[in-house]
């Protein structure tokens, strides 16, 4: 066996591996790691049968979109870290018939179907052919639409992102620009007008609220003290009425 045939199967069992690992994991974030090595494995092995292109477009896309995957899953999800263990398979007792069913079909579809014999000599590089015949007239619409993807991405971040009271564009200027008088005769009242002194500079800005201020401490009113009925009531031991008592 040689060094490239070693490295294939070992790269095949871990692919193979890490899909499984998906549906036995305890949490979301394994689960995500654990198709990210079984993806990055998957690239790993077109490149040994030197399709460059195409192992190097898996493991970077893979890797991306693994990592975004983790971020949302992190930043969205009920459980923070998605390291809580939670139960990852659904259908237990039909998804096995489901996939068994599926695999037997395309089995079947693989050699049943009457595949075209070739036709004239392949490329001399069947990836950039491929490339070509797949991506050629629409490949400046699949950067545009990368690039939207991406825009669309990082503006669902931002609108999501939590913002607090504090953080609001404030509806004024800290300047005082509404007061009127420049050098004035400085009979201003200290309302947003700002009608005299230096500028006018009116009253605190309204985008920002300020904290509240401490009250003078007092010490506590003097209360009456209570009566021997009420002492009895909070004691449980209820004082007889009168005509009970001449009952």
């Amino acid at each position: 066996m040689t060094l490239q045939s070693a490295a294939f199967w070992m790269l095949a069992t871990l692919s193979v591996a890490g899909g499984v690992a998906v549906f036995v994991v305890d949490s979301m974030a394994r689960a995500t790691f654990a198709l990210l090595t079984s993806l990055i494995c998957v690239g790993l092995v077109f490149l040994l049968i030197d399709l460059s292109y195409l192992g190097v477009l898996i493991v970077l896309m893979m890797v991306m979109e693994m990592l975004i995957m983790a971020v949302f899953m992190i930043m969205f999800m009920m459980n923070p870290a998605g390291l809580m263990p939670m139960k990852m398979v659904h259908n237990a007792r039909g998804a096995p018939l489901i996939a068994a069913g599926v695999f037997v079909l395309l089995v079947a579809g693989v050699f049943l179907t009457p595949w075209p014999r070739r036709r004239g000599s392949p490329p001399a590089d069947p990836t950039h052919a491929l490339g070509l015949s797949i991506m050629g007239p629409k490949m400046l619409v699949m950067m545009v639409v990368g690039v939207a993807i991406l825009a669309t991405m990082i503006s669902t971040t931002v609108l999501a992102t939590h913002r607090g009271r504090y953080d609001a564009d404030s509806g004024g200027d800290d300047s005082g620009d509404d007061g009127g008088g420049g050098n004035g005769d400085g009979d201003g009242d200290g309302d947003n007008s700002g009608g005299g002194g230096n500028g006018g500079g009116g009253g605190a800005p309204t985008g920002h609220l300020s904290p509240p201020r401490a009250l003078p401490s007092s010490p506590p009113p003097d209360l009456p003290s209570p009566s021997p009925a009420e002492r009895a009531r909070h004691r449980g031991d209820r004082p007889r009425l009168r005509h009970e008592e001449d009952r």
